[in-house]
């Protein structure tokens, strides 16, 4: 079955969507958090952090995905 949804068309396609959507949200509240600082930027090594947000988002889209799709799947075979 894992074999089979990752090779479903659409499906990294939709873990990449899911993995921006969740770091452009996840970056924009946590800087409302800080007050919309411009220092919350400058304080962090820009590659540790947009590499840790990109690599989280990335993880979470993968799940979220996977989890959308076998679930499809699973609702095609039954139907079949």
């Amino acid at each position: 079955m894992f074999k089979r949804v990752v090779s479903h068309k659409g499906f990294w396609f939709s873990v990449v969507v899911l993995a921006l959507v969740f770091v452009l949200l996840f970056t924009v509240i946590k800087w409302a958090i800080e007050g919309f600082d411009m220092q919350y930027f400058r304080e962090q090594d820009p590659i540790t952090f947009f590499g840790g947000l990109t690599a989280a988002g990335l993880i979470y889209g993968f799940f979220v995905s996977f989890g959308k799709f076998r679930a499809r799947l699973k609702k095609s075979d039954q139907s079949s």
